[in-house]
């Protein structure tokens, strides 16, 4: 299960709270907002005698929504004996539009000041915290990792051991630093180790460091289908064919290359992975079902608030986007790979720099149409030739 990577500010406040070790009483943590709970607050304390399952996740996070199906499961299995509580810090307004649309038979608590999170540190979500009907912890771990044969254990007051989760809480500006620190000097350098255990999978080009920009990638525990993904023209999962059958468990790598000039970035980057790898990529076209992102209203359009800082900026991720100097092509991008999550392709035969910020709801589809809708944009499937990006590996010959 693909994780995500949150960034947690490690400050005195959160230093001065010791961390709950395996088999330790877990404080008595306060949740003092629920949501789908037939009590508005409740306590750990008035939880005891059941296993609790605290499971922090965010509605942006794709991999956490692919986990409510198995945790409405559990919760359905053990109704008195299990309390599950989704832990977030989002808003509750953002929180009650998710179960509005996703309904759940276990409770959602908010914790928008952190509080809750402090106590179990991690980077990566989903986190999941198993608790025992005892009050110590039994394990923080990945919700798959929980099954029936587990629960039944614990109230059979059996001992059950689960794979831990153990994330790195170095931030990942210091991660890079620790490890490709690098002189802004520097005309030609290509670093490459192994994975980094419990840091993210991530990748940058610098785009906001004037020194590199452009002309660094920095990635961290990728798999090299996404490295290769990425030496050939950033091509995203969706217009990607792997072919190369190395599966889910394949190792991941991390590295630095620095180039003199942009252009050579990724020219350099498929030298290097070609002189250590027998992974073969080529683009091919194909015709494909695609969305075709187009102006349904000029006037609305025309309100899309036209770009004069000159300055690009690129937040984006699932269910919210705040970016400026960003032209159609790039907008129809991001509605591929953070909002419908098929293929877009931009015929608004438009090439002017806006600025577009909004959010909308991941799990409610509709939500991003309204909002296109209201920017005088519209999507039909139709078919076209879209050119894919082809993974495989070398037949040996004997």
């Amino acid at each position: 299960m693909k994780r995500i990577f949150i960034l947690l500010l490690l400050g005195a406040a959160q230093a001065s709270v010791a961390q709950v070790k395996k088999s330790e009483t877990v404080p008595n943590l306060d949740f003092k907002t629920l949501l789908n709970s037939p009590v508005k607050s409740t306590s750990l304390s008035q939880l005891k005698g059941k296993v609790v399952l605290l499971e922090f996740w965010a509605t942006w996070c794709g991999s956490c929504l692919i986990a409510m199906p198995h945790l409405n499961k559990l919760q359905t299995k053990y109704p008195k004996s299990l309390q599950i509580i989704a832990v977030t810090d989002e808003t509750e307004k953002r929180a009650a539009l998710y179960i509005k649309s996703k309904p759940a038979n276990f409770w959602f608590a908010i914790d928008t000041g952190r509080a809750i999170a402090k106590v179990f540190p991690h980077q990566l979500i989903p986190h999941s915290i198993l608790i025992g009907p005892n009050g110590k912890l039994i394990a923080a771990t990945s919700p798959e990792s929980i099954t029936e044969k587990v629960i039944d254990s614990l109230l059979k007051k059996q001992q059950v051991h689960l794979p831990e989760k153990k994330d790195n809480l170095v931030s990942h500006e210091d991660l890079i630093k620790q490890n490709f620190f690098a002189s802004d000097t520097v005309q030609y350098r290509f670093m490459m180790q192994a994975e980094i255990k419990g840091d993210p999978g991530l990748s940058t080009t610098w785009l906001d460091n004037k020194a590199f920009s452009g002309r660094r990638l920095t990635c961290i525990n990728l798999p090299l289908t996404t490295l290769y993904m990425l030496a050939n023209g950033h091509y995203p999962y969706s217009r990607t064919i792997d072919e190369t059958e190395v599966g889910k468990k394949a190792p991941v790598y991390c590295l630095d290359l620095i180039v003199q000039n942009p252009a050579d970035l990724l020219p350099a980057l498929q030298k290097e992975l070609a002189k250590r790898f027998d992974l073969q990529a080529k683009i091919k076209p194909v015709i494909k079902d695609v969305q075709i992102l187009r102006i349904t209203d000029t006037t609305k359009f025309r309100s899309i608030k036209k770009n004069t800082s000159g300055e690009r900026t690129y937040y984006a991720r699932h269910g919210e986007i705040d970016q400026q100097m960003i032209t159609m092509k790039e907008f129809a991008q991001y509605v591929e790979n953070y909002g419908i999550e098929k293929l877009v392709v931009d015929e608004t035969g438009n090439a002017e720099k806006f600025d577009i910020k909004f959010s909308f709801q991941p799990e409610n589809p509709q939500s991003l149409l309204n909002i296109l809708a209201g920017m005088g944009l519209g999507l039909t499937k139709e078919q076209r030739e879209v050119n894919m990006l082809i993974l495989f590996k070398q037949p040996v010959i004997y």
